[in-house]
């Protein structure tokens, strides 16, 4: 049992676990799961004046890194490297981190985006399991600062 496991069961909370395919992207890990990807949400580490922090937003979304600066009036926001936090989540996989910033003494920074869907699903500290619950309960247990700083690029043909 992970962690994060630990801290649902004795926080009380329902969830599900759901086991699929070895995926790497957020994107797949939906289609193999069967789950949309907006209501999957991918942790993407970020560096926000030197301090390491999470941005979580939907699967299908990128990170909008100015709208993020701008939202907390950081001097510096950019995308953390792997070498900058992976000794972070040493009860994970790499790349593949819960998004409970509350476990691992950061901040957590949500896309308003997920907020509209009942449900919330994502890694459950490797890349063949999802962990899925109410966004009420995630919300309640890490508190995360809700900002618009998500968007679907454009693609070309």
């Amino acid at each position: 049992m992970t962690h994060l496991e630990e801290y649902l069961n004795k926080e009380q909370v329902n969830y599900r676990r759901i086991i699929h395919s070895r995926a790497y992207t957020a994107q797949k890990t939906a289609a193999y799961a069967h789950i949309s990807g907006k209501e999957i949400a991918k942790t993407v580490m970020v560096k926000i004046n030197g301090r390491l922090c999470m941005a979580v937003i939907p699967a299908s979304a990128s990170l909008d890194t100015n709208a993020l600066k701008k939202a907390t009036g950081a001097k510096d926001v950019r995308l953390a490297n792997e070498l900058e936090f992976k000794n972070q989540f040493t009860d994970c996989e790499v790349g593949a981190m819960p998004p409970f910033g509350n476990l691992y003494n950061m901040d957590v920074f949500v896309a308003k985006e997920l907020t509209k869907d009942p449900f919330i699903a994502f890694n459950a500290c490797n890349h063949s399991e999802l962990i899925q619950l109410s966004f009420k309960d995630y919300k309640r247990l890490v508190k995360p600062i809700v900002l618009d700083i998500s968007y679907h690029p454009v693609l070309h043909n």
